[in-house]
């Protein structure tokens, strides 16, 4: 199989079903697979076919879809650019895979210069935004009507198809190769365990260049329907579009969730027509929940837990299994395509209820990660992808999680690596060391909290820190919250406790993660 099988379906069985909506554009099946061949055909005279590498820095869009499509169409492999980063966290990932196709729209443009600074080997800019293209790059729309269709390459099975960066506990961000059959796997896996029908409208609000919501745009390739697309997720621009577009399906965060259903402007709009809701990234708490199901009476809630890693999906806590009071406390059980173990450090498998590390195994799991064959190796030894989650698992198979093991924070469904982010902070003069560990956060499910241990005789502030990361890292990795301390407990190897850290946080939690 292949990620753009599902196209040539849909234009031969609806040629004039609504395939994208966005702001104001809406295409046609038939049209927009034409305007992606013509774009595949344009991005191929720019090199990017047989595997090569092309990125995208976008906010979400119907071209942004076209150019996952296009890639895909000429035998290219997509980057979709995590566009909360940094340039030079960002440029770091271009380089790596050496792209040298980019794709930047009106909000991003002026990264170029930076970009093609720290990444010479960066060739060709395309300018997708409505606003006028800027000297020295190529216009989106001029690359499809100049060109004629071409031919699609068909390229799938176990060929890369994209590469997904995700953090990493070294402090650099990690890329994930995932194959057309790795992501074909996870949709498959959801269209068997809920049936999505093909007539849904499906609201991209979550970012595209996150895998999540890739995954979900990878279905409607397969089943189907129409793609509305918004460019950020906004609470108000989210319910005025399910109103507007009568929205049917949508993918979100239990912050975005919360956000919305508690918006002051909820009453206002009309959100019956909502028939499902995928979540992810964390747990939603009973209270939430109860919320949500009051706002969006006729939804019925999917909750997958999984990782980049997994294309993204490990388990599912089904819609049936959303009724079950205690079961809602779990991920929910391993997906219909994974198998899912609780193991102990010597990776044998633990008995039911026993707490350990949680590993899966199937066609869900990844190629490896880009140009790093040792950190591959650990992460999928014994033939399983290790998480790096601590949980244990009941005598149904339903998984619950406890503590994390890897030195990770999910703020907002972002990754935090910690030593990222400590990395930076060591640097500040008043500093003398410092500990970052992810605190609850009634928001953000978890929050970046640092530890810190000034230099004698010296202070620094929340604000100085926060100053310090700015420009180095993403925003969402600098601390939201600090504590000065005299000291950090150290283990008999001089390791940082950093549970001992977390623990006063975390105390009458019924697991110590969000």
């Amino acid at each position: 199989m292949y990620l753009t099988q599902g196209l040539h379906r849909l234009v031969q069985q609806q040629p004039d079903g609504i395939a994208t909506v966005c702001a104001g554009r809406v295409r046609t099946n038939a049209e927009s697979v034409d305007r992606i061949a013509r774009l595949a055909a344009a991005l191929s005279d720019l090199g990017v076919r047989d595997g090569a590498r092309a990125a995208i820095l976008s906010l979400n869009s119907d071209r942004f879809s076209e150019f996952l499509a296009a890639t895909l169409w000429a035998g290219g492999v997509v980057v979709p650019v995590n566009c909360r980063w940094s340039v030079p966290e960002i440029a770091d990932s271009l380089r790596e895979v050496d792209a040298r196709v980019l794709v930047v729209d009106d909000a991003f443009a002026a990264c170029a210069d930076g970009l093609r600074e720290l990444h010479p080997g960066l060739i060709h800019v395309v300018h997708s935004g409505d606003g006028p293209t800027p000297a020295g790059m190529l216009a989106f729309e001029e690359l499809i009507s100049g060109s004629p269709p071409m031919e699609d390459t068909r390229r799938g099975g176990n060929d890369l198809a994209g590469v997904f960066y995700t953090g990493g506990t070294t402090g650099r961000a990690k890329g994930v190769m995932l194959s057309h059959d790795n992501l074909l796997t996870s949709c498959i896996t959801v269209l068997v365990a809920e049936h999505s029908p093909p007539d849904r409208v499906f609201l991209h609000a979550a970012p595209m260049f996150h895998l999540a919501d890739f995954s979900a745009w990878v279905t409607g390739g397969v089943v189907g329907g129409t793609q509305v697309m918004i460019p950020a997720f906004d609470p108000v621009a989210v319910m005025a579009a399910v109103q507007e577009h009568e929205i049917t399906d949508v993918l979100l965060v239990p912050t975005m969730i919360q956000l919305t259903v508690d918006s002051p402007r909820a009453d206002q709009f009309d959100l019956t027509s909502i028939r499902r809701v995928l979540y992810g990234a964390s747990p939603m708490s009973d209270a939430l929940l109860g919320r949500a199901m009051k706002a969006l009476p006729n939804a019925r809630f999917l909750q997958a837990y999984g990782m980049t890693e997994l294309a993204p999906i490990a388990t599912l806590l089904t819609s049936d299994d959303h009724e079950d009071p205690e079961r809602r406390r779990s991920v929910g059980r391993a997906a219909p395509c994974a198998e899912v173990r609780i193991v102990g450090p010597d990776d044998d498998e633990l008995p039911r209820r026993g707490v350990g590390e949680v590993v899966v195994r199937g066609g869900n799991v990844m190629l490896g990660y880009w140009d790093r064959p040792e950190a591959t190796a650990e992460a999928l030894r014994g033939g399983w992808m290790h998480t790096g989650d601590a949980g244990w698992m009941d005598d149904a198979g339903y998984v619950y999680l406890t503590d994390r093991l890897k030195d990770m924070i999910i703020s907002g469904g972002e990754n935090v690596y910690s030593v990222e982010v400590e990395s930076v902070l060591a640097q500040h003069p008043a500093v003398a060391t410092a500990a970052v560990i992810g605190v609850p956060d009634l928001t953000w499910g978890e929050r970046v909290h640092a530890v810190v241990v000034p230099v004698a005789g010296a202070t620094v502030t929340l604000d100085e820190l926060r100053a310090a990361c700015a420009g180095r890292i993403a925003g969402y990795k600098a601390p939201r919250s600090m504590e000065l301390v005299d000291a950090l407990p150290l283990s008999a190897a001089g390791k940082v406790l950093k549970r001992e850290l977390r623990r006063p946080y975390w105390e009458g939690h019924e697991r110590a993660v969000h």
